[in-house]
């Protein structure tokens, strides 16, 4: 069952439509294994086949459903959107219910954290559909007061500058701002590249500064997010590259602190992207919680 390239895992999955926010919307779906449900949601500004590394050996034990988000991947882009944490949440649900989920394990990294956070949010107001059996969280901002996005990232947000750096992205530019991301002994490139083409698909990286809204949102919602997380009945488990310079060995500080019964596996020499980064250990780490 092993993932060759990401043309491979473009072909062998489809597009599926729901309904977001009064529109119908195309998103990429891939699905693998059998067994117990386990969704897996992708970090910014990549898309789902983030885990095409770990996606084999969690697919021996689980049935895995993954989603490129709107607005990423093989997804949707429309250009002239308001993305935001809640809408993405909005189409998780809504393919839990195309595909007949009721129960289900978590998965996610980065921006899904916070999709993660919003879904513990409603479950805990009684008002999610599906039961979280359990979520597992990768280097993420959990505490948005913590993060600290790179210079281009919050470059992207000034309402001016964002649209024309959008414009101007190219892959050297692109796998160049990537490069500080990862651990600096590990090879990023194909990496880097993959991610490039996931977000240039379709003109995607026009939008950028568009998506990097998430960051506002977390702003607007920390209270809400972090309650959730701390107050959670979900079991919660991390699995955090330390060197990472943007939720890095700084927010294991505060994890650890304020969950200190929660399972917590630290990889001293892996920065932001564990999955790409140290795929056998956090695939050993999924499924021995």
């Amino acid at each position: 069952m092993a993932v060759s390239g990401i043309d491979e895992w473009w072909s062998a999955g489809e597009r599926v439509t729901v309904g977001l926010a009064g529109a119908d919307r195309d998103i990429f779906v891939r699905r693998l294994g059998a067994g117990p449900s386990m969704t897996m949601l992708h970090g910014f500004p990549s898309s789902s086949y983030d885990w095409a590394k770990i996606a084999p050996s969690l697919g021996e034990r689980h049935s895995l459903l993954l989603c490129d988000f709107l607005g990423f991947g093989a997804s949707e882009k429309p250009r002239e959107h308001e993305y935001s944490i809640h809408e993405q949440a909005d189409l998780v649900e809504a393919l839990w219910a195309l595909e007949d989920i009721a129960a289900t394990v978590i998965v996610a990294h980065d921006y899904a954290v916070s999709v993660t956070q919003e879904l513990l949010a409603r479950h805990a107001e009684g008002a999610l559909a599906v039961k979280p059996l359990a979520a597992h969280l990768l280097n993420g901002g959990l505490y948005p007061d913590l993060h600290r996005p790179q210079p281009t990232q919050t470059a992207m947000l000034d309402p001016v500058r964002g649209p024309q750096l959008s414009a101007l992205l190219t892959e050297e530019l692109f796998v160049g701002a990537l490069r500080p991301t990862f651990a600096e002994d590990f090879d990023a490139l194909a990496d880097s590249t993959d991610i490039w083409r996931a977000t240039s698909r379709d003109g995607g990286q026009l939008i950028a500064h568009r998506l990097i809204r998430y960051i506002e949102d977390r702003a607007r919602n920390g209270k809400r997010w972090v309650t959730a997380l701390e107050s959670t009945d979900v079991p919660l488990a991390f699995v955090w590259g330390m060197l990472d310079p943007v939720s890095g060995a700084h927010m294991a500080e505060r994890i650890r602190e304020r969950l200190p019964d929660a399972r917590f596996l630290a990889l001293e020499d892996v920065s932001h992207w564990p999955a790409l980064e140290a795929p056998e250990r956090v695939a050993a780490a999924i499924l021995d919680a």
